[in-house]
């Protein structure tokens, strides 16, 4: 039986069709259907841009106004999950938020009856997608303030995703800036391809699993530092830079210890990545002296890397500025990478859609390079 062998890392191999989207590495460019994403992100409204991705096509006012309203109802939690959210609060530490969210959407499956993908029509499936992600951000905000002991704040129907999120999370009305930033970095951060956590998502599904099995599936993908859990590293690495006191020197010793410098790189891109340009745009609006020391940072770590891999440039990544602009909203750095997923559930959430429509599941093989069997 012949054996096709594919590259590490599945790199560059074609897995699948799509309708959702595309990240186009060498031109530094990705899309959500036919519109540029950042297009969307400067232009549009989350919402505006979650419809896109739930029925393959901008809204008009009156869709957006039923859309609006339909996903603010689905925000609220099930009563029962009340003891299990506070439970899973409390376990773990500060970065943890993510694991509890699994926890709580995985309840949540049972609890609210969802079917298997196998077992719904499309119309089931799409209501099921959005009230999981309607409630995803309810369940990060509440994990939040009972980490810190505070009580929950119920989510506000009156007011749009971003806004509602940075409510729920601080207790406060954010400013219209500090909304819009946030709602621009959520919007540019729904869909990147077959990353690891789509994948995930895919596979599962695949399997005719439910929607929240596939999400927590691509939750616990998405944790990895090398995936969604480098935002808050990545301000890490300024704040250690900033004790060193020299970003050239300090870069340097990362590349000759090989530890990797978070925030920088991409294993699709091959140019700049399109979402650094724009929070780099969005950070130095808001400005401040975070923002300062960033993005002068970039350009000395760029330049490192420059002088150490002449052949293989790397840029500032999504990351690396996604934590500068989330710090001076106000977001605290353990929330950095649950943000991310506020945004990323919708992209996963279209990615199983999508693939439940094929009957068919995602079956690779291994090839065994261990001792020969006896």
């Amino acid at each position: 039986m012949n054996q096709l062998i594919a590259p590490e890392g599945l790199a560059n191999v074609v897995v699948a069709d799509t309708e959702i989207g595309d990240v186009r590495g060498d031109e530094g460019f990705y899309h959500y259907r036919e519109h540029s994403a950042i297009d969307l992100a400067r232009t549009r409204s989350f919402e505006e841009v979650w419809y896109l991705f739930v029925h393959g096509a901008l809204p008009d006012a009156h869709q957006l106004t039923q859309f609006r309203t339909t996903t603010a109802q689905l925000r609220p939690l099930p009563d029962e999950l009340a003891g299990l959210l506070r439970a899973s609060a409390l376990l773990g530490d500060g970065r943890d938020t993510l694991a509890g969210l699994r926890t709580v959407l995985s309840a949540a499956g049972p609890a609210l009856e969802v079917a298997p993908l196998w077992e719904s029509d499309a119309d089931s499936i799409r209501h099921d997608s959005m009230r999981a992600a309607a409630m995803t951000p309810t369940i990060l905000a509440a994990l939040h303030r009972i980490r810190s002991g505070e009580d929950p704040v119920e989510p506000d129907p009156e007011l749009p995703v971003a806004a509602n999120w940075l409510y729920q999370l601080t207790g406060r009305r954010a400013p219209d800036e500090h909304v819009r930033a946030v709602e621009q970095y959520l919007i540019a951060t729904i869909e990147h391809g077959f990353n690891a956590s789509t994948f995930t998502a895919r596979v599962i599904a695949s399997t005719g699993a439910d929607i929240h099995a596939a999400v927590c599936g691509a939750l616990g993908a998405f944790s990895g530092p090398l995936h969604g859990g480098a935002p808050d590293r990545a301000l890490d690495s300024l704040d250690e830079i900033a004790r060193h006191g020299d970003a050239t020197a300090w870069a340097r010793e990362q590349i000759a210890d090989r530890r990797r410098i978070m925030g920088f790189g991409h294993a699709v891109y091959r140019t700049v990545d399109p979402r650094s340009e724009l929070l780099r745009e969005i950070a130095l609006g808001l400005g401040g002296p975070t923002v300062e020391r960033a993005v002068e940072v970039e350009r000395q770590v760029v330049d490192v890397l420059r002088e150490a891999h002449p052949d293989q440039p790397r840029y500032a990544n999504v990351e690396f500025y996604a934590g500068v602009v989330m710090d001076a909203c106000g977001v605290p750095r353990s929330m950095f990478t649950p943000t991310f997923a506020v945004s990323r559930v919708v992209g996963w959430c279209a990615n199983i859609a999508e693939q439940a429509r094929s009957r068919k599941i995602i079956r690779p093989r291994a090839r065994y390079v261990g001792p020969a069997p006896r």
